[in-house]
């Protein structure tokens, strides 16, 4: 099993750990200290090695920090969390609404008298450290580089990953890394300088086509790079993880030990292009004066994905849907009252793993009966299992990584028959993703100006949810890509090739929780008759097929537009789907594929 469902985090574990951090403080000298979800490289997603704020807190979402001072400790969660952390952490960590209260603020409250606050610049960018010092000035309060307080107390720290790193084969990335190389060179030119500093590991992986595995679900090598002008690269990474790709890599990518990095980038001659969002704070002051603020190289081209790319993401799309129609039939057959969440997981990543492309899963499922439901990311322990009882919901969002592609879907089922209420805001969160998927719009909008129209129908009812419409996914990379997202945080323009997720919700605490997700990528709309042929416009192209829940739909509330909609994509799902799964589990899909 790629899932296990061990507790990894305990409440209770968190007051003698918060006061042996406290006991630092004492030694540093400093009023307070900031503890990141977030490693050197900036990426989501962190090792083991890396999980500071869940070993802290046991705090163990994928966003979020703790200020920890002398006498209060908040945990700055978002509206995705806010469920999670009260059942995760003990009452000596405060939660903290974020980003609704910065940090500035909540500091600004906690020491009216000013104080010292210390933080390791390798795990803060550039960007969040002169945000908070912008909101800072003036109130006393001093924000300090020091040594990492949490690694000193964390007596069982785990060991640095070192797995080797693997080619990603050309026929699933569609340009090799010479190519790549060039054409980023070419704009680092453009843009005068003479170099790039890259640390977020999809964005190297990308880049150079290599694979790895030292984060769990996400195939990524950690290291970092630098990008010259002339499309030569050097890359700083474990000797131990390179020693399959040398060959690939060639004579134009220099490989050199992670301890050289920092007396490397002091080296460099010329402007050096650095991402505030993404670059650590010690990277930005060992550049110094040379720095030219701008994007990651790698981040938009990465985002719009080539030919290759799309159809290898669009095949792994079907074969994972096959799996899902499977374990779909096969939930169906099971009697309220004798399934466990965690006998769900085990069940769908078996059906997954029947495909030999699949290399893990591309993020803990999530399955969640009853009030799990409402746990936005919830993930299933053996303390937390609940039994799937007549009249609940559950909430199942999954996802593989496979050679081709990485997916992610959610959908919500009825247990025994649901309640009307729960009926009702199903429908409504199945209109909100009916009206994206349908969506066109003009060329230059970002996923701000278009996002409203998947929480329009819930609006009406005075319902909403606290998380982003869609997120980007990588190509067999990271199932959280930037710059692309749907929310109304997004001001990167959507592109052709760009793929990103389309998942509504509604989430009740205590009661149930539903959520439907595709994903779907980004295509050139086509003209139709009486349009106008000169404005350039985009729509959407669906790469997930598996049946949405018919028994929770009221079919009333649906115009017929959405109904005609559906009733497509179910006849597309039957054509695309049918000819992949068992006998047994081709004839539900029939069956739940039926005209609404």
């Amino acid at each position: 099993m790629f899932q296990s469902f061990e507790v990894t985090a305990r409440p209770e574990q968190g007051p003698p750990r918060l006061a042996a951090l406290r006991a630092e403080l004492e030694v540093e000298e400093l009023d307070g200290f900031l503890v990141p979800r977030a490693d050197a490289h900036q990426g989501e997603y962190v090792s083991a090695r890396d999980e500071r704020l869940a070993w802290l807190t046991g705090f163990t979402g994928s966003a979020g920090f703790c200020a920890v001072l002398r006498d209060v400790a908040g945990v700055f969660i978002d509206g995705r969390y806010r469920t999670q952390v009260k059942a995760q952490v003990a009452d000596v960590y405060t939660p903290v609404p974020w980003p609704e209260i910065s940090l500035a603020e909540w500091l600004k409250e906690q020491m009216p008298n000013g104080g010292r606050v210390g933080f390791d610049p390798w795990l803060h960018t550039s960007g969040q450290i002169e945000k908070a010092e912008n909101r800072l000035k003036g109130s006393g309060i001093a924000l300090v580089q020091c040594a990492n307080l949490v690694d000193r107390v964390w007596k069982e720290q785990p060991g640095p990953a070192a797995e080797p790193a693997k080619a990603h084969p050309l026929e699933f990335a569609g340009e090799s890394h010479r190519e790549k190389r060039a054409r980023l060179a070419e704009a680092l030119t453009k843009a005068g300088a003479a170099s790039a500093v890259i640390t977020l590991p999809d964005s190297l992986c990308w880049l150079l086509n290599i694979r790895g595995s030292d984060i769990p679900r996400n195939p990524i090598a950690q290291g970092f790079a630098v990008l010259h002008a002339s499309g030569a690269v050097d890359l700083f990474m474990d000797p131990t993880k390179l020693s399959e790709v040398q060959d690939h890599l060639g004579d134009d990518v220099m490989c050199h030990v992670p301890a050289a990095f920092l007396d490397a980038l002091s080296g460099l001659e010329g402007t050096v292009l650095l991402d505030k969002s993404s670059v650590p704070v010690i990277v930005a002051d060992v550049i110094g004066d040379r720095v030219q603020w701008g994007d990651d190289p790698c981040a938009l081209p990465k985002a719009c994905k080539n030919a290759a790319e799309i159809a290898g993401t669009a095949e792994a799309h079907l074969r994972d849907g096959a799996a899902i129609v499977e374990l779909l039939a096969w939930l169906d057959r099971q009697q309220p009252g004798s399934v466990q969440e965690t006998q769900v997981v085990t069940q769908l990543e078996t059906f997954r793993r029947r495909d030999n492309a699949l290399q893990d899963i591309s993020f803990e499922t999530i399955a969640g009966t009853g009030p799990n439901g409402a746990i936005m990311h919830y993930r299933v322990t053996e303390e937390t299992d609940r039994t799937l009882e007549d009249g609940q919901l559950i909430v199942l969002d999954s996802g593989g990584q496979y050679l081709d592609g990485t997916t992610d879907i959610t959908r919500t089922i009825p247990i025994g028959t649901p309640p009307e209420e729960a009926r009702a805001a199903f429908t409504r969160v199945l209109l909100g993703m009916i009206g994206m998927s349908r969506l066109i719009w003009p060329v230059g909008l970002a996923g701000r100006d278009i996002e409203a129209i998947g929480r329009a129908p819930l609006w009406y009812a005075h319902q909403d949810f606290d998380h982003g419409l869609g997120h980007g996914v990588g190509a067999y990379l990271s199932v959280h890509e930037g710059p692309q997202r749907l929310s109304r945080l997004s001001t990167v323009p959507l592109k052709p090739g760009m793929i990103l997720s389309n998942e509504p919700g509604y989430y009740r605490e205590g009661g149930f929780g539903i959520r439907i997700e595709n994903l779907i990528v980004v295509q050139k709309a086509e003209c139709p008759p009486g349009g106008d042929a000169h404005r350039e416009m985009l729509s959407w192209r669906t790469l997930t097929f598996a049946p949405i829940d018919r028994r929770l739909i009221i079919a009333d509330m649906l115009d017929a537009t959405s109904r005609a909609w559906l009733n497509a994509y179910h006849a597309e799902t039957l054509d695309k789907i049918g000819p992949r799964v068992s006998d047994d589990a081709r004839e539900w899909l029939m069956q739940a594929c039926a005209p609404l």
